[in-house]
């Protein structure tokens, strides 16, 4: 009986194993991941113009341009709108929005600057530069970047969210 049992029960746990490692699971697989951060994203010449002006200022105090990055830019939209919905000016949600750029695009490190009701590309980057921690971001070790500038249709107010990452 003993001969019989163990084989038996050595099959079945090999029919188990092979079947729990089945390939119908819901884990993102790599090729899964590259295709969501294919993105669509159209520019305003506002945010041509705000990414220019910080290559402009990398590039002048010896540092590398960096590279806009679509997906970057959906991410910075999806928090402009969250801060006009919500009537705010905050980081709210950075950690999510870091964390997605880290696991799709393969990034190190990832820093944001937000700005509210400056109505020039040049004013909302002078005030970073004016500013220790967004200065920070501008001249920190980053490869890319996005940007996302809306307005607020009832108050006509202006909201930036420029995020870096070092890819």
């Amino acid at each position: 009986m003993k001969k019989i049992l163990l084989p038996t029960v050595l099959l079945l746990a090999v029919i188990f194993t092979l079947n729990s490692c089945s390939s119908d699971s819901s884990e993102v697989t790599p090729v899964e991941a590259q295709t969501q951060v294919v993105v669509n994203y159209t520019y305003s010449p506002i945010e041509l113009e705000t990414l220019a002006l910080i290559n402009d200022y990398r590039v002048s105090v010896g540092l590398n341009a960096l590279e806009k990055i679509n997906y970057i830019s959906a991410k910075s939209e999806v928090h402009d709108n969250y801060m006009i919905t919500n009537n705010v000016v905050n980081h709210d949600g950075f950690v999510d929005r870091s964390d997605k750029i880290i696991k799709n695009l393969g990034a190190k490190t990832v820093g944001e600057n937000i700005a509210y009701n400056y109505n020039t590309p040049e004013a909302a980057v002078a005030a970073w530069l004016k500013s220790p921690g967004h200065k920070e971001n501008i001249v920190g070790n980053y490869t890319h970047f996005g940007i996302s500038i809306r307005e607020n249709s009832v108050t006509g107010k202006k909201y930036y969210t420029n995020i870096f990452a070092k890819i």
